[in-house]
């Protein structure tokens, strides 16, 4: 077991002091990540995501449902930024021909909370940008064999999902 934190950059107190010091705590999203190699991709998925349906073939999900809006994708992404290296972040981007794009007439609302979450985790230089695919295309990059988790949350904001592709430790 502290073989497999250390390996995860967990520090584990002698004692019942505390047992992680990282803000994500779920046992089987730590476990996919500590498996996920440079390039996974890891889907955060809003509520309204077809989750069973649009995934990788050896993805797992993970359902963090607890109530409408709890948690958010913004939650979820704030404590895997604070866990792993990610090196790339795509967003389900709005198709202007889509019956629900009428609702979001900008960039979706939640865009700005992720690049503020970027800022505070990599810095004001940060070259990682929301890079936005194209429904359609964002769910042909979700099926791609390299999707390896998809945490599904119960985000209601429009345009939420989060696509992350994971960066290597020692390039940080």
């Amino acid at each position: 077991m502290l073989l497999f934190a250390r390996l995860l950059g967990v520090k584990i107190s002698v004692g019942f002091q505390k047992m992680l010091n990282t803000p994500l705590l779920h046992p089987d999203i730590l476990r996919i990540l500590a498996q996920a190699g440079h390039h996974s991709k890891v889907l955060l998925a809003d509520g309204n995501y077809p989750a069973l349906n649009k995934r990788g073939s050896r993805a797992e999900i993970v359902s963090l449902q607890l109530m409408p809006g709890v948690p958010t994708v913004a939650q979820v992404f704030e404590a895997v930024l604070a866990t792993v290296q990610i090196d790339e972040v795509f967003t389900m981007g709005v198709d202007r021909t889509d019956a629900y794009a009428a609702a979001t007439p900008g960039d979706p609302a939640v865009w700005a909370e992720y690049r503020r979450l970027l800022i505070a985790s990599h810095g004001s230089g940060t070259a990682i940008v929301l890079q936005p695919l194209v429904k359609w295309d964002f769910y042909k990059a979700v099926e791609s064999a390299d999707h390896v988790l998809t945490v599904q949350t119960a985000d209601q904001a429009p345009w939420a999902n989060l696509l992350l592709s994971v960066g290597c430790r020692t390039f940080k």
